[in-house]
């Protein structure tokens, strides 16, 4: 993959987001790609157990983030309807805000709002959505992560403890359970307005790359060694996710790509959730290589290849998935989330093979 490529794909990122997300999902990419260190994938992000201070304008992500976030709201960018989007952007508010005040403030409010005003589902998981308590898979890329970085922050372990909770909790209930078809992979959304039971591929990376996050916040962390039962149950949850799609897909070997709805072969293969979930491979087997070994390896490795073949010369990847209407049967030819995806998947296998 030539860099000259990787630079097509990032201009493309720049251009194509526009949502809360999007936003975050972007800065996180670039985090990931021109600052490793800093990610929290890193071998040190936490120096002596606190936030690294940077200066935003030697750090890519943080120039790009710094316009997106509001520091004079509850939250820190519109997140329309959407209680955990804005929060896809409390890292960056959160590195930011070590130099500017301001933005730690309004990090700071963004987290309290999370675990104070958004409503709960009965088993205490934090909804995806302000005025209605409903879970979308979606949500564990966005907040868990925001509240575990800023657990650091705070040197506060409780809220590191809600962070891999709140994971586990939206596990319990959108997970397939064991014996059905599809068993250990997400339903998209359960709740009253938007329900979606489908088996969405970019649903499940979402929330397998907002775990690995999480559990990567957490073992960089001081509290490491007691939180090791907690970071256990969240690898074995990453760990069923991994497992079931590469099933699927191996199920069936003339399809390339993994299927907008994993386990319904009405519908095509795309680049978005495959990008991602092979990306969270290659993120796992570096944090927890005793679990996800050389057939993991190999299976995200099979599923770079083909990503990469997908690459136009633009820099855009297609098919992908209609970020913003899930049910389109349409392949698409251009997604924000795509282009971070692909950004996220080349620093992952970066990193995992010690690559410059």
């Amino acid at each position: 993959m030539s860099l000259e490529i990787i630079s097509k794909v990032i201009s493309q990122g720049h251009l194509l987001a526009t949502h809360s997300w999007e936003f975050g999902a972007f800065s996180e990419a670039l985090l990931e790609w021109y600052n490793p260190d800093l990610s929290v994938f890193g071998p040190s992000p936490f120096p002596h157990g606190k936030v690294p201070v940077v200066q935003v304008d030697q750090v890519e992500s943080l120039s790009y983030a710094q316009p997106h976030i509001w520091t004079n709201s509850t939250t820190l960018v519109d997140g329309d309807g959407a209680a955990g989007d804005p929060a896809s952007l409390a890292v960056s508010a959160i590195l930011i805000g070590q130099t500017q005040p301001p933005f730690l403030a309004a990090a700071d409010r963004q987290i309290q709002h999370l675990l104070t005003a958004v409503p709960r589902w009965p088993n205490g998981a934090i909804s995806h959505r302000e005025d209605h308590a409903e879970l979308w898979a979606d949500f564990v890329y966005m907040a868990p992560p925001a509240l575990a970085y800023w657990a650091i922050q705070d040197a506060n372990k409780t809220l590191l403890n809600v962070a891999i909770e709140q994971c586990l909790l939206y596990r319990d209930v959108l997970v397939v359970p064991r014996g059905a078809d599809a068993a250990g992979l997400w339903h998209h959304i359960i709740g009253p307005q938007s329900q979606d039971l489908g088996i969405w591929s970019t649903g499940n990376a979402w929330a397998a790359a907002g775990m690995a996050r999480v559990l990567a916040t957490a073992k960089r962390s001081r509290w490491a060694s007691v939180l090791a039962s907690d970071l256990d149950h969240l690898t074995a949850a990453i760990r069923d996710i991994l497992d079931a799609a590469i099933a699927i897909d191996k199920a069936e070997p003339d399809e390339p790509l993994l299927r907008n709805y994993l386990n319904d072969t009405s519908w095509f293969g795309e680049l978005s959730g495959t990008t991602l979930l092979a990306a969270t491979t290659y993120r796992m087997a570096k944090l927890a290589p005793g679990t996800f070994g050389d057939k993991y390896v190999a299976w995200a490795k099979g599923k770079r290849k083909e990503v990469v073949e997908r690459i136009n010369n633009d820099g855009l990847l297609s098919p992908v998935i209609n970020p913003l209407d899930w049910g389109d049967r349409t392949p698409g030819t251009a997604s924000p989330e795509a282009q971070s995806f692909a950004v996220l998947l080349f620093a992952a296998y970066r990193d995992f093979y010690g690559k410059s």
